[in-house]
């Protein structure tokens, strides 16, 4: 397994990312060493909001949501997944799977030993957080799921399908202007080169190239198994899950019915439809931060120890 490690100096001239790094380190199963990057910003004691991010973005997308939260009084964690951001890549894309970017992210959520998780979750960000979830359902307290959901092999939506074509073919990656074209706001040029930044020429975005071809939309996908045993964990999830699905995404528009039929900690729950695309992280993020400081606020208890 060839590692890649983006330059810390591609990041040098980022504008309104003023946190410092974090790193941990994470053995593959073939015994690499992987070094993963988060945010970890706001008290050490309090319980940590967990911040997921998917494809081909990177902590970076939270940046409008960190400092508010942590002033809010919550311990902000965003992290990288292999393949993105400041955390290391792989040269080969035949060494990404669902199942390596699962057992990545466990082995980094025990190293933390995070407990009374708030997780918000987008994209990728669900695939694999859902994931994390079903692995360790007593280590989170609360979920916000916004724009993802967990696929067992039974088909895809037309803007998914058409996503998966135009990843697979287009000759240059353009991560920045895909976030771009994901958002109902025009990005400027310089959050666009934002996104462009952990990806120094092509040989760095197999991790981005592959996240498509490995949706389990069809049972022939591998996952989809593992996919459908997870969702056996979730269906006996009785703690609180709020949705905040988007009203203009192509790729998973409605997907929030089936997360509010099937765990019960959604039932009853405010469930609301945010004005965005794709991303929308970038359209509303003043609304998600304000949801989930009263989504927590109002499903706390006495007896919710802050973790680690």
């Amino acid at each position: 397994m060839q590692v890649l490690r983006t330059p810390d100096e591609a990041f040098a001239g980022i504008a309104d990312f003023p946190f410092a790094p974090h790193y941990a380190e994470v053995t593959d199963a073939d015994g690499t060493a992987l070094r993963i990057h988060y945010i970890y910003e706001g008290p050490a004691d309090a319980a940590p909001v967990l911040l997921m991010h998917g494809e081909p973005s990177w902590s970076y997308l939270y940046r409008k949501f960190v400092g508010p939260l942590a002033a809010a009084g919550h311990r902000v964690i965003a992290p990288d997944l292999i393949g993105f951001g400041k955390s290391d890549k792989l040269a080969a894309r035949a060494d990404y799977t669902y199942e390596s970017h699962v057992a990545w992210m466990s082995a980094w959520l025990v190293a933390l030993d995070l407990r009374n998780i708030t997780l918000f979750c987008q994209d990728w960000g669900g695939l694999i957080g859902l994931r994390l979830v079903a692995a360790f359902p007593d280590r989170f307290a609360r979920l916000v799921i916004a724009n993802t959901g967990m696929p067992t092999g039974t088909g895809m939506s037309d803007g998914f399908q058409q996503w998966l074509t135009i990843s697979q073919t287009i000759p240059n990656f353009p991560a920045g202007m895909i976030v771009n074209m994901g958002t109902s706001r025009e990005l400027s040029p310089a959050e666009i080169a934002a996104y462009d930044a952990p990806f120094p020429d092509e040989t760095f975005k197999e991790g981005a190239r592959q996240f498509p071809t490995l949706v389990p939309v069809t049972p022939e996908h591998g996952s989809v198994a593992e996919n459908i045993a997870a969702w056996q964990v979730l269906e006996a999830f009785e703690k609180p899950v709020l949705t905040c699905f988007s009203d203009n995404d192509p790729v998973t528009k409605g997907g929030e019915a089936a997360i509010i039929a099937r765990i019960p900690g959604a039932k009853g729950q405010p469930h609301v439809i945010i004005p965005g695309g794709h991303f929308l992280q970038e359209d509303a993020s003043e609304q998600l931060v304000a949801l989930i400081n009263d989504f927590i606020a109002n499903n706390s208890t006495a007896n919710n120890s802050t973790g680690a």
